[in-house]
């Protein structure tokens, strides 16, 4: 069984920049690929960024060039750095850790709110 819990949101306002985590049990971690979804409030949840096992990063065209997605296998954590956050960034943000293709783990979600 995995569980995977985030941490690191919070109230910032436009510009500022935060760190979420993102924390799994198990021993599939460095097997898997992790990413990070987000949903707004009235929204579909919406794909983020991805990190292959091998570590190869890709992200939305959204937050291009602003979020950047990192994995420590050691310490069996994915990371998702946001800089220059804009009100829209404002969602619940979950981790998503994927195992031979089709077997998914959701964490329960971390509150972003991004003030103008």
């Amino acid at each position: 069984q995995v569980q995977l819990v985030e941490s690191g949101g919070g109230l910032v306002q436009a510009g500022e920049s935060l760190n979420l985590s993102c924390a799994a049990s198990g021993s599939i971690f460095s097997n898997s690929v992790l990413a990070w979804y987000r949903q707004a409030p009235g929204n579909q949840r919406e794909w983020v960024a991805s990190i292959s096992i091998a570590g190869s990063a890709t992200v939305a065209g959204s937050v291009m060039g602003r979020f950047i997605i990192s994995r420590d296998n050691a310490k069996n954590m994915v990371y998702l750095q946001m800089n220059s956050l804009k009100p829209e960034d404002t969602a619940v943000y979950f981790c998503n850790l994927k195992f031979n293709g089709y077997i998914n783990y959701w964490g329960q979600g971390t509150q972003v709110t991004v003030s103008s």
